[in-house]
């Protein structure tokens, strides 16, 4: 039986890294993920973060919330699961590996959404553990967005290699050069919440084995979908997988090509950063 919380407000972000710092010292290890699923009903806009958001991704600025939007919203929520003391993986060190989301309609800026973020599926893999971290976003009891990030956690004796550096791009793709600057890690962390020091800090990047700071896997999700806008139908899913990061500063490629189902997209620059499918 699930056990439902209600929250009244939204845990901050900041308070919560402090007690996922903490985590770091327990050891972790447990083989179930706690059967509880979080809520947080009536949530509204606020239409300058929601300008702010799309400005940092590079979407227009209209009354839809954008499919990356309600991410956004849940994801302290998500953090407030990682970080609690029954979580079997500390949050610090999570990779963000793939992540789908399902519009069912467009969401007006205007709407109150009720929230609910759930851990499920905890599972091996060849490189360590990872699991499902599922958020929702319903109007009036109707379900209108759905999310589904999946986290790994990489063991010390994972010995499995990188992905393979990227093959050529479609002969019918289009492209496009991004040179991203240093400061959108800042900037995306100042909107989304998301203050993990591998996208802000170089001694944080280096902690964790990078030789500079990060993109937020989000952010590049967010603006691939930007660089799609006009195309996308009310109603679609997107999917997408994180491989390698990318260092900011940075300059990569994005390109994307029509499928049968609706569009294939990716971005790489000497290895593939993120594929991605919308249908």
């Amino acid at each position: 039986m699930v056990a439902v919380v209600e929250l009244t407000e939204g845990p901050g972000t900041s308070a919560v890294y402090a007690r996922a710092a903490l985590g770091l010292l327990r050891r972790g290890g447990g083989t179930t993920l706690p059967d509880v699923e979080l809520v947080r009903r009536g949530v509204t806009v606020d239409r300058s973060h929601l300008a702010r958001y799309d400005r940092v991704c590079g979407l227009r600025l209209t009354d839809a919330l954008p499919a990356t939007y309600p991410h956004i919203l849940a994801f302290p929520l998500a953090m407030r699961l990682m970080s609690a003391a029954d979580f079997p993986l500390p949050m610090i060190g999570l990779v963000h590996v793939a992540n789908r989301i399902t519009v069912r309609r467009a969401i007006d800026a205007g709407s109150r959404l009720d929230l609910a973020v759930r851990a499920v599926d905890l599972r091996d893999h060849p490189r360590g553990r990872q699991f499902d971290m599922v958020a929702t976003a319903s109007v009036d009891g109707a379900e209108v967005w759905r999310g589904v990030s999946t986290y790994l956690r990489i063991s010390s004796a994972s010995t499995t290699k990188g992905d393979r550096p990227a093959g050529p791009a479609p002969d019918q793709a289009d492209g496009a050069v991004w040179r991203l600057p240093a400061r959108i890690g800042t900037d995306y962390a100042a909107v989304s919440g998301d203050r993990n020091p591998i996208h802000t800090s170089r001694l944080g990047a280096r902690l964790f084995g990078f030789p500079r700071p990060i993109a937020h896997g989000m952010w590049t999700k967010a603006r691939c979908l930007a660089a799609l806008e006009g195309r996308l139908p009310e109603a679609y899913s997107v999917e997408v997988a994180f491989k390698q990061p990318i260092l900011l500063p940075s300059t990569v490629r994005f390109t994307s090509s029509p499928s049968d189902t609706g569009w294939e997209f990716r971005v790489d620059s000497k290895r593939p950063h993120l594929t991605g499918t919308i249908a």
